[in-house]
């Protein structure tokens, strides 16, 4: 199907978008010039990372597991955080403690990073309180391994800058 439609000159060289772009850019220009000097705040611009950005108290970060008094991760193995995680990315595989045989205890425990959400269903779901998440958000890594969370990597967890002041989430 051929269409037979031509441009005019007008719309060849561009003018009235050009015009169009100009007006929208100085408008915000002005805009916020004018909440500058009249001392509201309008946009503002963090100089990340000398300036850290305010966290939200709801903001859901990298996951970690809680260890007991004794030094065991406080997961039994339930499965509850894999059966509830949208993404489906909790991987887990039980094993019978050896020093508790009534109980069971995470013998790999993953979370793949580049596919969670961060809804924090599994915080949640967990009957034990042995998943938690901080409000850590440096994620980004440069292979894919390294945003496959493994059990070593979240039993042991280092409290980072972000977290010190906010109040961990699902203590």
């Amino acid at each position: 199907m051929k269409y037979n439609f031509r441009y005019g000159w007008w719309e060849k060289i561009y003018y009235p978008e050009l015009i169009r772009g100009f007006y929208i850019t100085s408008r915000h220009f002005f805009s916020n010039l004018w909440k500058w000097i009249t001392g509201r705040k309008g946009a503002y611009t963090y100089q990340y990372p000398e300036e850290k950005r305010p966290i939200s108290p709801n903001f859901r970060g990298k996951h970690y597991l809680v260890l007991k008094e004794d030094g065991t991760p406080k997961c039994v193995a339930c499965y509850m955080c894999a059966t509830n995680c949208p993404a489906q990315c909790i991987h887990i595989v039980a094993g019978e403690d050896p020093n508790r045989p009534e109980e069971k205890y995470p013998v790999e425990f993953t979370i793949d990073i580049s596919r969670c959400i961060f809804c924090g269903y599994c915080v949640e779901a967990c009957p034990k309180d042995a998943i938690r998440m901080t409000y850590d958000y440096h994620l980004a890594d440069y292979t894919r391994e390294a945003l496959l969370y493994k059990k070593e990597k979240l039993l042991h967890w280092i409290e980072t800058e972000l977290d010190k002041d906010q109040p961990l989430i699902g203590r």
